[in-house]
């Protein structure tokens, strides 16, 4: 008796391939910008030319005077550095989302692609629908073109029913949007949660700043010298205040504003969906 072997189990071939692409930045920005912003307070603001007198020390210097706006910031103490950091986290990840997402968009106005795409299909010209997909490229030509050439396949199939055929069309546009979805998404965490936190470190360095004033205030009898001193010891306090609610206000705009340009994208990518189940069902019965 002949030997049977099991035979082996034949996956559907999908023309949607995984997206290899890296998330260095997440990593290498936080870092660079916390080294950066120490060097922007520490030698920048706090450099010895801005400055009246002048103490000893390396990480922390003394520094008393401060001859511009500016170099009174570096007298809120040592949280000033981590928000010129958290700024520049958010500025750094602000750019990084506008350009992915901006190329994410396309090269023109996904509902007008979309109206093109539907003209073309509705006079069985798959070619000219493919090649509205190159032109415009994105999010929502990457998964249109995976639906198109799914549908192309489907036009020539005989063994499976319209329903089956349109299920496998509807099954390729879910998998090109799965591979979508997480590009546009990545990294908007970091605004969000910026936008939570940077306040919060605003307030935190200000109630160290006030603390050390009124320390200072208690130390010192000098009447109407040691109420000028604590004005000004507030007063370098509060630039935390509102460094924090400065970083925190741009995130929240900016997060808000690309979560909109996500949602328009998610919409023309369930809108193309759409179009080719409907209108392989409607030309294909």
């Amino acid at each position: 008796m002949a030997e049977t072997r099991p035979t082996a189990t034949v996956k559907p071939a999908t023309s949607v391939q995984a997206k290899k692409s890296g998330n260095a930045i997440s990593l290498i920005a936080p870092v660079a910008c916390l080294i950066l912003g120490y060097i922007l307070w520490r030698f920048g603001l706090g450099a010895e030319s801005n400055f009246e007198q002048v103490g000893e020390g390396w990480f922390w210097p003394e520094r008393e005077g401060p001859k511009t706006a500016l170099s009174k910031m570096y007298l809120g103490g040592i949280v000033v550095p981590i928000l010129i950091a958290t700024f520049l986290t958010m500025l750094t990840f602000v750019i990084e989302r506008f350009m992915t997402i901006q190329k994410a968009s396309g090269s023109g106005n996904n509902a007008d692609f979309i109206r093109r795409v539907q003209y073309h299909l509705a006079n069985k010209n798959v070619d000219a629908a493919l090649a509205e997909c190159d032109k415009q490229k994105g999010s929502v030509g990457n998964v249109m073109k995976a639906g198109l050439g799914k549908y192309k396949n489907m036009m020539s199939n005989t063994e499976l029913s319209t329903e089956q055929k349109v299920i496998a069309i509807q099954k390729e546009v879910e998998e090109a949007t799965a591979l979508e979805l997480p590009m546009l998404e990545k990294n908007l965490v970091f605004l969000s949660t910026i936008a939570s936190i940077a306040t919060l470190l605003g307030l935190f360095g200000t109630v160290l700043g006030m603390i050390r004033s009124f320390s200072a205030l208690g130390e010192d009898s000098g009447g109407g010298a040691a109420a000028s001193k604590l004005s000004v010891g507030i007063s370098e306090a509060l630039y935390n205040t509102a460094l924090g609610i400065g970083t925190s206000a741009c995130a929240i705009i900016f997060y808000n504003m690309f979560t909109t340009k996500i949602d328009n994208i998610t919409y023309g990518i369930d809108e193309s969906g759409f179009t080719l189940t409907q209108s392989f069902a409607s030309l294909y019965k």
